[in-house]
């Protein structure tokens, strides 16, 4: 094998792979890696060099790119998997330097220590101006229970805090193996003396500390953001620093980084800012060195892929057969998160036909997948979707159905602490379709902008959707509906389905016009990616 470290890598990573018999490891730099990729089998990176398709197609002989550290947007994923080439990062090897500067943000905070540093440097005495707080007795609010939330559970259990958590993505149980009580977001707000935010930005967490959120929070609370900066609206914040709602706010992230000359936020009384350095320590970057060493050995010696994030190499043939059902239960997991509602604790699959005659792990891990991508903050996919739903407490389970008449068709029900919702669909002419959604016979493309209601049927709502969209300029590409055969309970109206893609993204304010029909129960939409 011969390894590329195109980057400066922890001296124990490199070790490791110069101990490997046979192996032959160049390390080299940034400016000079190019000319040794013709024999590479493995290429080691950071973040300077930029792994695209020209690079790829330098390397014919290339199985695996190791990055050392989490993102991989200089990594062209797509030119990769197309090149049957595994891409790998470290994520959670920071985890514990974020959680330690989570820490000493918020005793910073508490103890005023910027503002006292800076008085005594001064030459002022002001032991009475600077009074603080302890973090004892006081009560923590972790908004995320991902690797970094989790280590910062463990240090502030040291100080004596009460530690409260939302993540509507985990299950009760994690939160008694950490004993930390998972509560609803509003309740965390307005029971928290602290808030630290540890959760990817999504369209769902973008702006989550918003004005109303700082409303329903008490009176001189304190916030720390090393997570993104889009999960703060910083107006907000800046209003609620200055009526004394929040009485500090500590920030490692922004929105822009670096801030602009003349940044609101910085003019604010009670503002602590660091530049993105939470996961800035030597440990840290040992640890990533380490990491991504041990799991490019593992992958190139065994087969076995650690924290891939693209898909595995797939003979062409391999994935031309695999990839429209891939696509199927990937758009059908999508969908189920989308629809349902609660807290997942279980997804099951079941397929039927010719399919479910052979090997079907690939399928499994592409719905598992389709179903965390509403939430992960990474990219998520067929190898290491299983890794992440374990560590979420999930339990994952297939079943083969093998009963004669049936096409190649796959059932996936996701089970939450609100009940369980159920999809359906194969394959038609090449292109995933649904086929049934919580045992209601209905036909729909998974592509482009769907938007799916549940209903009564009754006169009228096939006409209220479309003056609803008509009316906020939204194009219908076309119309899909489905009713059960039988009320769910004697005497009620049956109970209907529709789906109804659109040219573009249905808005959440559309969505709630739809609503407005007594007898719409239900309306979410969903956007399917290509």
């Amino acid at each position: 094998m011969n390894i590329l470290i195109a980057e400066p890598l922890a001296p124990a990573g490199i070790e490791l792979f110069q101990s490997q018999a046979g192996w032959k490891t160049v390390v080299s730099n940034p400016r000079e890696y190019m000319q040794h990729l013709a024999d590479a089998d493995a290429l080691l990176v950071r973040s300077a060099v930029e792994v695209d398709q020209a690079v790829l197609a330098k390397a014919p002989k290339l199985r695996v790119v190791g990055r050392a550290g989490v993102g991989v947007d200089n990594v062209d994923l797509e030119a990769a998997t197309e090149a049957g080439v595994l891409v790998m990062n470290t994520p959670g090897g920071n985890a514990i330097s974020v959680a330690e500067h989570t820490l000493a943000m918020m005793l910073a905070m508490a103890r005023h220590v910027p503002k006292a540093d800076a008085s005594t440097r001064a030459g002022r005495w002001e032991k009475k101006k600077l009074m603080g707080n302890e973090l004892r007795g006081k009560t923590l609010g972790i908004v995320g229970l991902g690797s970094i939330g989790r280590e910062v559970v463990k240090r502030a259990r040291a100080f004596e805090m009460r530690i409260i958590a939302h993540d509507p993505y985990v299950t009760p149980k994690l939160g008694e193996d950490l004993g930390v009580d998972l509560v609803e977001l509003a309740r965390l707000y307005a029971d928290s003396d602290f808030i630290s935010l540890h959760v990817a930005a999504t369209p769902e967490t973008e702006g989550m500390l918003s004005q109303e959120a700082f409303q329903q929070m008490k009176t001189g609370v304190r916030i720390v953001n090393c997570a993104r900066g889009e999960l703060v609206n910083e107006e907000a914040l800046r209003e609620a620093l200055a009526s004394g709602k929040v009485a500090g706010a500590a920030l490692d992230v922004f929105a822009t980084e670096p801030p602009p000359a003349g940044y609101p936020l910085f003019a604010a009384e009670g503002v602590l800012a660091t530049p993105h350095i939470g996961g800035s320590t030597e440990e840290a970057q040992e640890i990533v060195g380490v990491r991504i060493a041990e799991q490019v050995v593992e992958y190139l010696k065994t087969g076995v892929a650690i924290n891939a994030v693209n898909m595995p190499a797939l003979s062409r043939e391999q994935y031309r057969a695999l990839g429209p059902y891939i696509a199927v239960s990937e758009r059908l997991g999508n969908l189920a998160a989308h629809i349902a509602t609660g807290n997942p604790a279980a997804v099951r699959l079941v397929y039927f036909g010719k399919i479910a005659d052979g090997n079907t792990h690939l399928l499994r891990n592409a719905g598992v997948a389709g179903v965390l991508a509403r939430s992960a903050s990474g990219r998520v996919n067929l190898v290491n979707a299983m890794q992440i739903a374990e560590q979420r407490g999930w339990n994952v389970a297939e079943r083969h159905e093998q009963r004669s008449g049936y096409t190649d068709s796959i059932r996936l029900e996701l089970e939450t602490d609100k009940g369980i919702t159920s999809v359906e669909g194969a394959v038609v002419l090449d292109k995933p379709r649904l086929t049934q959604v919580d045992g209601i016979q209905c036909e729909s493309a998974l592509c482009g902008f769907l938007t799916f209601m549940k209903n009564q049927d009754v006169p009228g709502v096939i006409g209220h959707v479309g003056t609803v969209l008509g009316r906020n300029h939204v194009n219908i590409a076309n119309f899909s509906l489905g009713r059960r055969d039988r009320p769910l309970r004697p005497g009620e109206p049956l109970e209907a389905v529709a789906l109804v893609t659109t040219d573009e993204p249905v808005s959440e304010s559309v969505l709630a016009q739809l609503r407005d029909n007594p007898a719409v129960k239900f309306a979410r939409s969903v956007e399917f990616h290509e």
